[in-house]
């Protein structure tokens, strides 16, 4: 069972898969940076210096000042803020992994087309019927052919 399962990691395809999840964890923390440190301050700034990580909901009967505090005091929230946060860094992750698919998609090349094959038929001048190229005679019309 270990010479089965040695075999099985170390395929090709999940090495690949193995480095391909290491490097989405780096890029997901990459793109998650970009979103909260550069994408929505300005967007906060626009929209009267708000910070979209302290946006909530309360659903307790008591308010609080901002998440943080929410959450030290066990209030059940709504943290829509943090989730419009995530959607973003989805799409930013979504558009990236499209430029990428679409990129290698043009630099793979194309299939040669495969030779046409020679002929096997052709038709006879008097009857117009299919017939094999060596014929010297019409089956159907019974004609000479040259």
């Amino acid at each position: 069972m270990l010479k089965d399962f040695k075999a099985f990691v170390m395929r090709g395809n999940v090495l690949d898969l193995a480095v391909a999840v290491i490097i989405g964890g780096a890029f997901g923390a990459i793109v998650t940076s970009l979103v909260n440190d550069v994408v929505m301050p300005p967007i906060g700034l626009l929209l009267g210096h708000m910070d979209f990580k302290d946006l909530f909901i309360s659903l307790s009967d008591k308010s609080f000042p901002t998440l943080a505090a929410a959450k030290a005091a066990g209030a059940p929230v709504i943290a829509y803020g943090q989730f419009m946060n995530t959607v973003i860094n989805f799409l930013i992750v979504a558009f990236v992994i499209f430029l990428v698919v679409r990129s290698a998609a043009k630099l793979q090349r194309k299939p040669e087309p495969a030779p046409a094959a020679a002929p096997t038929t052709k038709d006879c001048p008097y009857c117009c019927t299919s017939i094999a190229i060596a014929a010297k005679r019409c089956p159907n019309c019974t004609s000479q052919l040259s």
